[in-house]
């Protein structure tokens, strides 16, 4: 029996990637999450492929006892049970910056759409008030300040598209850059208060999990400049969503721009959505037709690679030995 492939998606044009790029000599069977037919084909599944770190948990490795290999179509791993994934000695391995691209692009997008208050100018010219009732405050971004928090891929990617626009970028991550990286890079470290303090665009690219649960909140949203505005296309816990509201009804910050959430999808009595200076988006940073080809590229590589006998790319840094 050639090796079983489980791609876990509920969307026909994932599945319809999936069966083009799919390599020879493997069995793939494309199924819904948590569905009857996914557990009947868990039993002799030796990879796993999907946005499934919601699935992983101590009961996968019982329903798939053959896994060899999780490999996540997400960059963020925040649901998965690692100690499970530990216990059982199966590798789970994230999408090896197939979506940075996207990512850095929205952290992009969002900065300009709210610098330049893109959907007040829109309404008004849609509800027939030609440039309101005077000219909007809007910003450049050149010669403007980007502090970067978590400098990985995406975070990276996001820097260099800063720096094409004329701005000056700083950053803030645990794993520091030598001096000669920055160089070349074009970046500065700073530490996060004197980022926060500092900047004029924050974006935020950190991962999530206990160390960067809400570490904005209060306390660093009261240093930051009453003109900056905060990028948020990483986890919606990373950052303290009452307090960001507080932030900005009160005028301590001047404005944000959301992809992610708290709580997903939102309630629809959020307080952030009565707020005309914060725009939102429903967590698609990422997928883009390029980066939805370039994840399950990436995945069955990793899952060829594996099948060889060789080491995987991509191991979350829990789990690296």
């Amino acid at each position: 029996m050639s090796p079983r492939i489980v791609f876990v998606t509920d969307f026909p044009d994932a599945a319809d990637v999936a069966r083009e790029m799919a390599p020879s000599g493997f069995d793939l069977a494309i199924v819904p999450a948590r569905s009857a037919e996914y557990r009947e084909v868990m039993s002799d599944a030796e990879y796993l492929v999907g946005f499934v770190d919601g699935l992983v948990d101590p009961e996968l490795f019982t329903t798939g006892p053959k896994l060899k290999l999780i490999q996540l179509l997400s960059a963020g791993y925040d649901k998965a049970d690692i100690p499970s994934a530990r216990a059982a000695g199966v590798p789970i391995c994230n999408n090896g910056g197939a979506n940075s691209v996207a990512v850095s692009e929205h952290a992009i997008l969002l900065a300009l759409a709210v610098s330049r208050q893109l959907i007040h100018q829109h309404t008004n010219v849609t509800a027939g008030r030609w440039r309101g009732n005077s000219t909007p405050r809007v910003h450049e971004l050149r010669n403007r300040t980007m502090g970067i928090v978590g400098l990985g891929t995406i975070g990276k990617k996001t820097a260099r598209l800063a720096l094409a626009f004329g701005m000056n970028v700083n950053y803030y991550d645990i794993a520091r850059l030598t001096e000669d990286q920055e160089d070349a890079l074009g970046v500065r470290f700073r530490l996060l208060r004197e980022l926060m303090r500092t900047s004029d665009v924050i974006s935020v690219h950190t991962p999530f999990n206990k160390s960067t649960h809400k570490m904005i909140g209060k306390d660093e949203f009261a240093l930051m400049k009453p003109s900056a505005i905060l990028i948020n296309t990483a986890r919606g816990p990373v950052i303290d969503e009452v307090a960001l509201h507080e932030a900005l009804s009160t005028g301590v910050i001047a404005g944000a721009g959301l992809d992610v959430f708290d709580q997903e999808p939102p309630e629809a009595d959020n307080p952030l959505f009565s707020l005309d200076n914060v725009i939102l988006t429903a967590h698609l940073a990422g997928p883009t037709f390029e980066s939805n080809t370039g994840r399950v590229r990436n995945a069955f590589d990793n899952v060829q690679r594996v099948a060889r006998g060789g080491a995987p790319l991509w191991v979350i840094p829990e789990l690296e030995e």
